[in-house]
């Protein structure tokens, strides 16, 4: 079944997403590697092929490793492979993406903090959630990615 061109629809939901999307790519004092290493991992666990697609090519494009990179979804296993602060935002994000089973936990909250201050993890909590909205929306409405067979 075709779904509708969410964004086409809803151009101004589109564009209130996409303002959300550009401050949490541009406008905080994150690495461009790790916000789209969170954007990956976040997309992983919802099941968005398209996102999944997206910042995996944006990750190779900034050099991450093949080697790395198919590890993203077992991490904790490869921590060797992955800075503090990359092990401490894929924590987190996966600690709020997975909120109805975490509750965001003291325990989780600390670590994140210790490792980002507060408003780096606040910027950090807004690019998981961004990246979860967009998965919701592209699930949902089936957008496809680029790989081609």
């Amino acid at each position: 079944m075709n779904r509708a061109a969410w964004f086409q629809a809803s151009p101004e939901g589109a564009k209130a997403l996409g303002t959300l999307h550009h401050f949490v790519t541009k406008g905080t004092g994150l690495a461009a590697s790790l916000t789209h290493l969170v954007f990956l991992r976040v997309s992983q666990i919802n099941g968005c092929a398209h996102c999944i697609d997206i910042h995996t090519r944006d990750l190779l494009a900034e050099g991450m490793s093949v080697d790395k990179l198919v590890l993203v979804p077992v991490w904790d296993e490869a921590r060797y492979l992955f800075s503090e602060q990359e092990c401490a935002a894929l924590a987190w994000a996966e600690e709020v993406t997975r909120v109805s089973e975490t509750h965001a936990s003291d325990e989780a909250y600390a670590g994140a903090l210790a490792v980002f201050g507060e408003k780096d993890l606040v910027d950090l909590t807004l690019t998981i959630a961004a990246m979860n909205a967009i998965n919701r929306m592209g699930v949902s409405f089936r957008m496809k990615p680029r790989a081609k067979a």
